[in-house]
């Protein structure tokens, strides 16, 4: 037989959903930015990196950019140069980053989205 939650107890658990919730979507929006990012980096520049990507995105939660990075890696939309450049963040006490190309794909999405807002404004 399962014991039944006090209020209190219910009052939590929804508190803790709504909570989770507000971290989802954070993450979304955390990881469209960096997309961004990349597409516009990868569009105006042969190769790119975490550093460069920092100076125009706004503070992410610890460690999310590596984690976005990895995402768009894995989706193969970036594709990892062979290259590797000392970190500029202060946290990460110079450890060497990867050096980031936009993959054919990668190119691909970026123009689709580019084209969008044209497509928006006809």
């Amino acid at each position: 037989m399962t014991r039944r939650l006090t209020p209190a107890e219910r009052l939590a658990s929804v508190a803790k959903d709504h909570l989770l919730d507000d971290i989802v979507r954070q993450s979304e929006w955390s990881l469209f930015l960096v997309e961004q990012a990349v597409f516009a980096y990868g569009l105006a520049n042969a190769t790119f990196n975490c550093n460069q990507l920092r100076d125009v995105l706004p503070e992410l939660g610890h460690g999310y950019l590596g984690a976005a990075i990895n995402s768009l890696r894995t989706a193969r939309i970036i594709a990892h140069t062979g290259q590797m450049v000392p970190s500029t963040s202060p946290d990460t006490h110079g450890h060497r980053i990867a050096v980031w190309t936009l993959t054919d794909k990668g190119r691909a999405i970026a123009a689709q989205r580019r084209a969008r807002p044209a497509e928006r404004a006809a």
